[in-house]
């Protein structure tokens, strides 16, 4: 998987070389020279914004009583940089949340609650282009081809988070568990079976939490349409909350289907090279506006990064004084 994802990461730099050799360097430079530092710094406040309401839809993901706010803020923060830099996809990160949660709840009450997030997500996602596709079906003048692809992505999204749910309320989780244990990949199954358990109990006992969690994450997601208006601006490309909604649409829907090429590389950027074309912004104010967001994501990385390796140093200069006491 590491080497399949290092080729997609190499593959995605020669698609963004070949996107900024045909859109013209000139032209993107042209557009990007608009930008100010004080705007950099403008731009990158939304995302925290839209961090602190998708931690308020993981929150609801917990069967029980979650752990606090500011620390789940933290590991959300730490969780997503690190799925971006790893080869691991979204697991890397995962991982890292559930450890960082570990001072405050056991691993059998984060471990569902990362699983349950990631479904509530990928659902509030899901409606996100979904509301895109009316947006440009009914307000916006797009082409054919454009409306064409958000259809296929949203068939896509439908068709894996549809078997993502079902796999957690039919009980798959046990049997898959089962499977492997009778196979010999683990010990015992039982790992499996308890949060089998616990997935089935959430979706049965705690429906309004989980629609409180789609709903937080839904809230995000139209964030993200609202960072979209905050970037263009900025770049002096004014356009309405219509448009910059279809743009975050249709990225999210990209960024979903390409989920194993490392940050959706390359592909990202030719989606919205020519979403930008289609909607009339030009394509160079495409690869712009993505090269922009990529700076702000590198922002939030480097956030992430550090909060993560300040909690590693506290859990490794707490680990002695926990010794003598053991």
């Amino acid at each position: 998987m590491k080497v399949t994802r290092a080729v997609l990461l190499v593959g995605g730099l020669v698609v963004l070389a070949f996107l900024v050799a045909r859109v013209g360097i000139e032209s993107v430079m042209s557009v990007l020279s608009r930008l100010t530092w004080w705007q950099l710094v403008l731009i990158c406040l939304p995302y925290g914004l839209i961090m602190a309401v998708d931690t308020l839809g993981w929150r609801y993901a917990f069967i029980s009583n979650p752990p606090p706010y500011l620390r789940m803020l933290a590991a959300r923060t730490a969780g997503e940089a690190v799925n971006i830099v790893t080869a691991l996809g979204s697991v890397g990160g995962e991982a890292v949340k559930v450890w960082l949660l570990r001072p405050a709840v056991p691993y059998d009450e984060s471990v569902p609650s990362v699983v349950i997030a990631k479904t509530t997500s990928t659902i509030a996602q899901t409606l996100l282009l979904l509301v895109g596709l009316v947006l440009a079906v009914t307000t916006l003048t797009v082409a054919g081809d454009v409306i064409w692809a958000m259809l296929v992505l949203l068939g896509v999204e439908l068709l894996l988070v549809g078997g993502f749910f079902v796999t957690q309320v039919a009980g798959l989780v046990r049997r898959a568990g089962r499977l492997l244990a009778w196979s010999g990949l683990i010990e015992n199954a039982s790992a499996a079976e308890d949060l089998d358990a616990r997935l089935r109990r959430y979706y049965r006992e705690n429906w309004r939490r989980f629609v409180l969690s789609v709903a937080f994450h839904f809230g995000g997601w139209l964030l993200g349409a609202l960072e979209v208006l905050v970037m263009l601006y900025v770049l002096d490309i004014p356009v309405s909350m219509a448009t910059a909604t279809v743009i975050e649409a249709v990225g999210s829907g990209v960024r979903f289907a390409s989920f194993l090429v490392p940050g959706s590389l390359g592909v990202l950027e030719g989606a919205n090279t020519g979403v930008f074309a289609a909607l009339g912004l030009g394509a160079s104010a495409g690869l712009a506006f993505s090269l922009v967001r990529r700076a702000r994501q590198g922002v939030w990385i480097g956030i992430g990064l550090i909060v993560l390796v300040s909690a590693r140093l506290l859990a490794t200069s707490a680990a002695p004084a926990e010794r003598p006491a053991a």
